[in-house]
């Protein structure tokens, strides 16, 4: 193995893995896989400035929050219907949510691009690489086509200024209920 990345764990935590690394000869973390996307950005408190300071490269899953940044207000699909787990992460803040995946959709339009476009260039200004669920062909080309997309900085304030901060869910929100002292 020649590179390692590590997935759900607080920035504390992987400056001690990388350290033990580091001290005991081992390999180092080069990349982390967190959950991230333009409506749960909670890995810009601490992990995105560690990561940009140590140069380990953030590759974060859900980048389009399991649908809900790329279908208009109002749309379904069987996934958003069914995904028992993306609901409980989405569903608390989906009134505030509501107001960026809007803002989403104008820009889309004004553009006459796709909204999976515009998430993912946002996202793309952000992190290395975005970690995308594809399951069709459309899914892949709208992935493909954000890498061309250059959002202007307004249309990026414009996408974040209404972000409320979101409680941690999943795995992150168990790990968050140890004490620092045991967790290795």
């Amino acid at each position: 193995t020649r590179y390692i990345g590590i997935s759900n764990c607080f920035a504390w935590q992987l400056a001690k893995a990388n350290f033990f690394a580091r001290e005991h000869g081992m390999t180092e973390f080069i990349s982390v896989q967190g959950h991230y996307n333009l409506i749960a950005r909670e890995e810009e408190r601490e992990m995105a400035p560690f990561c940009y300071d140590q140069n380990i490269a953030m590759t974060p899953y859900s980048a389009l929050a399991s649908g809900r940044l790329s279908r208009r207000p109002g749309e379904t699909s069987p996934r958003l219907e069914k995904d028992a787990y993306a609901r409980f992460k989405y569903d608390q803040s989906a009134t505030a949510d509501g107001i960026i995946i809007a803002r989403v959709m104008e820009i889309a339009e004004k553009r006459g691009v796709s909204m999976t476009e515009v998430s993912l260039a946002w996202l793309l200004n952000k992190v290395a690489a975005p970690i995308v669920g594809a399951t069709k062909k459309v899914h892949v080309e709208g992935a493909v086509k954000a890498v061309d997309l250059q959002l202007t900085e307004d249309e990026l304030l414009y996408l974040e200024e209404k972000y409320v901060p979101h409680a941690l869910a999943g795995v992150m929100a168990q790990n968050g209920k140890q004490k620092a002292g045991n967790v290795v």
